[in-house]
């Protein structure tokens, strides 16, 4: 298995309007902002799924257990955050509900100097969205979803265009 200068762990997380959750966040290393699933760094100590319940909590307020959680996508690829330089991997996990009010008030310190709002998305709306989106190709994974053809085993996304 590779090293990884990061691991992180996130959560597509799907309404019954069949909308996923994305908070907006500055970018670190190119400046401006980019839409991403809620979600981030994973502790040496985490499993996946634990680490992304965790981040779901404190990013949107909104607590489960890592088995409700199901994977089904990952990314691999080359970057340089500042805080880390390398191979980075990120695994998504979706979760559906009915509803969900978002709760930002569990923000890191960190995660709160980056926050620029968040936002609940159609499938549409991200094909669409002049916007950068993370990862790429995040509409067709939502589209496939919502019309009950949940990716097993995970999906690999691209990393970049």
């Amino acid at each position: 298995m590779p090293r990884y200068a990061r691991r992180s762990a996130r959560v597509i997380l799907v309404d019954s309007s069949d909308r996923m959750l994305l908070i907006r966040s500055a970018l670190l290393s190119e400046g401006g902002h980019a839409w991403f699933t809620p979600g981030g760094g994973v502790k040496w100590w985490e499993p996946l799924r634990m680490a992304a319940a965790r981040e779901l909590w404190e990013e949107a307020g909104l607590r489960v257990r890592g088995r409700q959680l199901r994977a089904v996508a990952f990314t691999t690829g080359r970057a340089d955050l500042g805080f880390a330089n390398g191979l980075f991997r990120d695994d998504f996990y979706l979760l559906r509900v009915d509803s969900h009010e978002v709760d930002v008030s569990g923000l890191t310190e960190f995660e709160r100097g980056h926050y620029g709002g968040f936002r609940w998305w159609s499938a549409d709306e991200l094909a669409t969205t002049e916007e950068t989106v993370f990862p790429y190709r995040l509409a067709e994974l939502l589209a496939d979803v919502v019309a009950g053809r949940v990716p097993s085993p995970p999906r690999e996304l691209p990393w970049h265009h």
